[in-house]
């Protein structure tokens, strides 16, 4: 009997584990309803209502319950903002993979590469030598004058030392053919002619004819010995013999007022020729007869002849179309820096103590070339992120 019971007893037990490990196993799913409001009775709801229930109670179950992609996207900013860092990245390797490389215009490395400047050991340049204050050799075989000064100012921007510019005079019928002479007469090609050049489009549809832009200004007068009868034109010299510069604009303003022209390649051969009488007058740019008028101020009559027409200088390259921008970015870095003032010094050591020596008998001054820089416009080179060009 009691065997039976512990019997019992022991099916009780087992019995009692099994039930209590199915409970474990089951979840118990407790609903809560929100408690009813007192005070306001229960209303039944028509079809109508109960549909709209059941439609709300759907999508409340959908927002409340969104699948994997909407609950990573949408509920967090983060992701949005690493793709906005990530497409900002992007956007800036782009642009410098463009200012870097070969996307768009050339840099001045692609430049000086192009010109082949760096294999330069010297800079042979073509000069004039017989024009005090714009371009003269010095009895000790020294230059001076505004074109040298000019010169010199382009120099230093390509990377050449003063030592290393080598100067060779050049006539006028010469400077289209980038061909100068040494001092033993024999011929020398240079890279640059700057050489009271004035840019014309005849000029430059030569084919060995390329000028920068312009960086003097200056206009055509006339030089007669001292004593003459007042000058206001060169119409007054009809028939009259006129000295000026073989292959010069001055050249063909002359011939049309009608004197006889005689040509010659060296303005010094001009006065040469005033000074023993064979002429009547020589007339080119003024910039050029202020530098004799200013060495010898009694001897010589300066008269301004009130042309409206500009006689702009440049400096001609040959074919070298490379040269040609870095020569206009020295030009723009001296006219847009205000830090940089080569321009002016050359202008004021050399053009500007002409001035007073240059008068006609009446005391009116003789302009001899604007004191201020032809604009320059920035040429197209880019400019890459370690650089700054010009201002």
């Amino acid at each position: 009997m009691d065997d039976a019971r512990a019997g019992d007893g022991r099916g009780e037990a087992a019995g009692g584990d099994a039930a209590q490990e199915q409970a474990a196993a089951v979840r118990k799913v407790v609903v809560r309803r929100p408690p009813r409001q007192r005070g306001v009775p229960r209303r039944s709801l028509g079809p109508r209502e109960r549909r709209g229930e059941r439609a709300l109670t759907r999508l409340r179950r959908t927002f409340a319950r969104p699948d994997e992609v909407v609950r990573t996207w949408g509920a967090s900013l983060a992701p949005w903002r690493l793709a906005a860092v990530g497409m900002l990245i992007v956007l800036v390797v782009g642009f410098s993979w463009v200012r870097l490389f070969h996307v768009g215009p050339s840099s001045v490395e692609d430049l000086r590469r192009a010109a082949g400047i760096d294999e330069w050991p010297t800079l042979p340049i073509g000069v004039k030598d017989d024009q005090p204050g714009v371009a003269y050799r010095n009895p000790d075989g020294s230059w001076s004058g505004f074109d040298i000064d000019i010169a010199y100012m382009i120099a230093e921007d390509l990377g050449f030392r003063r030592d290393e510019v080598q100067f060779f005079g050049i006539e006028s019928e010469d400077r289209a053919r980038m061909e100068a002479t040494n001092l033993k007469g024999e011929p020398v090609p240079v890279k640059m002619v700057i050489a009271s050049y004035s840019i014309t489009e005849d000029r430059e549809a030569e084919p060995n004819v390329m000028f920068s832009q312009s960086y003097l200004h200056t206009e055509q007068s006339v030089i007669t010995l001292k004593g003459h009868a007042k000058v206001a034109s060169l119409e007054e010299f009809r028939d009259k013999k006129v000295c000026t510069l073989s292959a010069s604009t001055s050249a063909v303003t002359a011939a049309a007022s009608g004197a006889k022209l005689i040509g010659r390649n060296r303005v010094s051969q001009c006065f040469t020729e005033l000074d023993r009488g064979a002429v009547d007058a020589v007339s080119t740019d003024a910039a050029i007869l202020g530098g004799y008028k200013a060495k010898f101020p009694d001897r010589y009559d300066h008269w301004d002849l009130g042309y409206d027409k500009t006689e702009a200088w440049g400096v001609s390259v040959g074919d070298n179309v490379a040269l040609k921008k870095l020569v206009d970015l020295t030009l723009y870095r001296s006219y847009a820096d205000p830090k940089d003032s080569r321009w002016e010094l050359a202008y004021q050591n050399n053009i500007r103590p002409e001035l007073p020596a240059n008068v006609d008998p009446e005391r009116k001054p003789v302009p001899l070339a604007r004191p201020q820089q032809p604009f320059t416009a920035r040429p197209d080179i880019r400019e890459l992120p370690w650089e700054e060009l010009a201002p």
